[in-house]
């Protein structure tokens, strides 16, 4: 049984990464709601990942279990491939659809090490975002759409994913301001 359908109702999350001026911000919001009530608003849904002493940048919406889960997949593929992010993210992606227990898991990554990134989901898709910017979650969308238009602007990566997760926490019910920010140099 998945969690959307054991627990149906549980919302949350919004990730958003910009990649401008040789660096890659990834920021998301801290909120995790069930239905209308907010069961957290400080989760950290960023994550700073270093192996094999290479930092990665992970953000990552759906269930936290399966997205830890998920990481230390990643973690692994990279140290046994060290500095080869899209091998390890299309090795994941993989054995995320084709292995019988992490098919099941629910959630998105998005990933980079400052000069690659990418989202890759359990549908098996390995995507290098246009635009250069990423976003996943319940108002990903809204993230996307501020990001892209700040992004014609001379802000850097930071200040325009910040700027991305505060209008859409004040657009999605389901994201809050309570930001965890993550930049990386290529």
């Amino acid at each position: 049984m998945s969690e959307s359908t054991q627990f149906p109702g549980w919302h949350g999350t919004t990730i958003v990464a910009v990649r401008k001026g040789g660096q890659v911000t990834v920021a998301g919001d801290g909120q995790v709601s069930l239905g209308q009530t907010v069961i957290k608003g400080s989760a950290k849904k960023v994550r700073r990942l270093s192996p094999g002493g290479r930092d990665v940048v992970c953000g990552f919406a759906g269930s936290t279990a399966d997205a830890f889960t998920l990481l230390e997949r990643l973690e692994a593929k990279l140290e046994s491939a060290p500095g080869q992010l899209a091998r390890a993210c299309v090795d994941l992606a993989k054995d995320w659809r084709t292995d019988k227990y992490l098919k099941n898991l629910e959630a998105m990554l998005i990933v980079t090490d400052g000069a690659d990134l990418f989202i890759v989901t359990g549908a098996g898709d390995v995507l290098e975002p246009e635009h250069d910017i990423a976003a996943v979650g319940s108002g990903g969308n809204y993230a996307l759409a501020a990001a892209r238009a700040l992004a014609e602007t001379d802000l850097d990566a930071e200040t325009i994913a910040r700027r991305a997760l505060t209008i859409a926490a004040e657009i999605c019910v389901y994201t809050n301001g309570n930001m965890t920010v993550e930049t990386i140099k290529a």
